[in-house]
This record gives structure tokens, C-alpha cells and sequence, in this order.
């Protein structure tokens, strides 16, 4: 007979409050309770132990010395992900050559990290902290583990490109979008976020710390502004609101977008504000809200990326 998964097991909300203040704005504060309790884990469900391995990439969410988010990727042939036990996300990667990853990377260092399968639009996520540390990559000890709907998702399959072709550039770093960093942008029906709630009392965040999540929608679908700041819409989604709660908690945040033919990735340090109603929403189809980002810093890392990625199928539910 098979085994009845516990879900959450321990007295302590798996929000923060924050975010349980959103989920009650909208009136999902009850029935949001039960779901986290239901669905959130403080170990790798066998699903998701059989998911990772499967993986050719990893999206990581980090913080620099200064508490600055950052989202980043690593990849590997799939294998390169295992869970040597349900409390443990094993990686057998190092961080793309020029991502801040490989500084912010130290023992006990808070992480989130996003598994996605583009190709059946399927993902997990999990929060933690780094438990080893060596020359092979890194392993994370679980502190929460739950899956996330596919809505929004651009299904497309990945392809590793020999290593003789993989001529990665220096980073290239301002501290506005450049010409480069605006066609990227405006190309992308992707990108990913990295928050934090690490300044949260103590009591607020033993099972949080860094959280990375996945965003999609039509190219074009991140605005920028005449003032070379960012709009975000945000569409309804699980009623989770750990990236809104974690911005509206600590307003920095960090962006990863990827150029799937070219494999350029552009890193996004960005500081958040949400907007929760008014004219402005009438803008962005099918937006629930909008977070308006301040570009900080950006790095662009060339050509770092060894996959290529055929064209996308677009998610069936993206707003017209």
C-alpha cells in the first residue's frame, strides 16, 4: 500500500507574511492555508527525485555579499542533477563562466533554484542552503520543495552544442540597458526572477531565504519604459506570491533572460515596486498587476550558454 505523503509537517506557515497578507488581499488567505500545507514539503517528493536528473539546465536564484539577488543557470548533461537522499539537490556543474554565481556559491549560503522542463513545460521548485561545496559543483539541503502549474511556459527543446563551439565573450557590464541588453529584452518570451526575504525577522523566514520563479508571455511582453526602466505584468498564477511578497519585503531582485539561439545570457539587477490597480493595466492583456523594475546593474555574459534551443511552441493559455 502506498505511502500517504505528509506534505508540510512542521507549525510554522510555509509563507512568510507577506505574502499571506497578498494571498488574504485577494481573498485566497484560507484556502491558500491548506494548499501549502497540502502541496509545500520540507523534503524531494519521489516525483520530483525522478524529475531533476532528467535535466540538461538548472535556474539558481543567489545573493552577493551585499544582498543583492541574482539569477543564474547551470547546466549539464542530464545526470548532472541528483538526489542522493530526499533532504539533498545534488549539482555536478559550476557556474557559467562570468555569473556572480561562483562568488555568492559558500557554505549555508541561501539558495533557490527552479527546475524546468521546457518540453513538457513541467517544473519544480526548491528553497535551501548549500550543504558541500568543491571543485565538482555543489550540493543543497532542502528546506522546501513544491511544483508549480505550466501556465506560461514557451515549450522548445534543447540541444548541447560541442564544446569547440562554445566561444563565451568577457561580460560586458553597465549599469543601464544598453543597445544589446533593449533587443534581448524585447525578444524574450522568458525570463526568470531571483528575490529574497533574507531581512525578514528570523521567526519569518526559517523556510525561506532565496526563491527564483519563471515568467513567460508574447515577445515583447516586458516593457521597457522611456526611462530605460522595466515593467513587468504579472498574470494570475498559483496564489503562491513568493516573488510579490518577497519585492514587496525587500524591493531588489534580479532577472535572468536568455537568448535561446545565440546563447547570450543577460543578467538584471533590479530594485521593484508593485502596482496592484489603475489605468495602467489596461495596457498589459490579461495583467493581474505590474511590477515596475529599476535597472541597477546589468551583465551580459556572450555566447555563455552550450545549448540551443529550436523555436517555441507558445503556451496555450498566454493572454491574446
Amino acid at each position: 500500500m502506498a505511502e500517504l505523503d505528509p506534505g508540510w509537517q512542521h507549525d510554522e506557515s510555509p509563507f512568510h507574511s507577506v505574502s499571506r497578507q497578498i494571498q488574504a488581499r485577494l481573498g485566497m488567505g484560507d484556502k491558500m492555508a491548506q494548499i501549502g500545507q497540502r502541496t509545500i514539503r520540507g523534503f524531494l517528493p519521489q516525483q520530483h527525485r525522478d524529475f531533476y536528473p532528467q535535466l540538461p539546465f538548472l535556474l539558481v536564484g543567489s545573493v552577493d555579499g551585499a544582498g543583492q539577488p541574482w539569477a543564474s543557470i547551470v547546466c549539464g548533461q542530464p545526470g548532472f542533477l541528483t538526489t542522493p537522499t530526499s533532504e539533498q539537490l545534488s549539482i555536478s556543474a559550476r557556474p557559467l563562466a562570468g555569473d556572480l554565481l561562483m562568488e555568492n556559491l559558500h557554505l549555508n549560503a541561501p539558495l533557490g533554484v527552479l527546475g524546468i522542463e521546457l518540453p513538457t513545460r513541467r517544473r519544480n521548485r526548491l528553497n535551501g542552503k548549500v550543504s558541500v561545496l568543491d571543485e565538482h559543483g555543489f550540493a543543497i539541503a532542502v528546506d522546501q520543495a513544491f511544483g508549480n502549474c505550466p501556465k506560461y511556459i514557451q515549450s522548445r527543446e534543447p540541444t548541447f552544442i560541442a564544446p569547440a563551439d562554445l566561444h563565451p565573450g568577457l561580460p560586458v557590464l553597465a549599469d543601464q540597458l544598453d543597445a544589446k541588453s533593449r533587443a534581448i529584452i524585447t525578444s524574450a518570451d522568458t525570463l526568470f526572477i531571483a528575490t529574497s526575504c533574507l531581512i525578514a525577522p528570523e521567526s519569518e523566514r526559517r523556510w525561506q531565504g532565496v526563491d527564483i520563479s519563471h515568467r513567460g508571455g508574447k515577445p515583447g511582453f516586458v516593457a521597457i519604459n522611456d526611462d530605460g526602466s522595466l515593467t513587468l505584468p504579472d498574470y494570475l498564477g498559483n496564489f503562491h506570491f513568493r516573488t510579490l511578497g518577497n519585492i514587496q519585503l525587500e524591493p531588489r531582485a534580479g532577472l535572468l533572460f536568455v537568448d535561446f539561439e545565440t546563447g547570450d545570457i543577460l543578467q538584471v539587477a533590479v530594485r521593484g515596486s508593485i502596482i496592484w490597480d489603475g489605468p495602467r493595466l489596461d495596457s498589459f492583456a490579461g495583467a493581474q498587476r505590474l511590477v515596475d523594475l529599476q535597472v541597477t546593474q546589468t551583465r551580459l555574459l556572450p555566447g555563455a550558454l552550450p545549448l540551443r534551443f529550436t523555436p517555441p511552441q507558445y503556451s496555450p493559455v498566454l493572454p491574446v
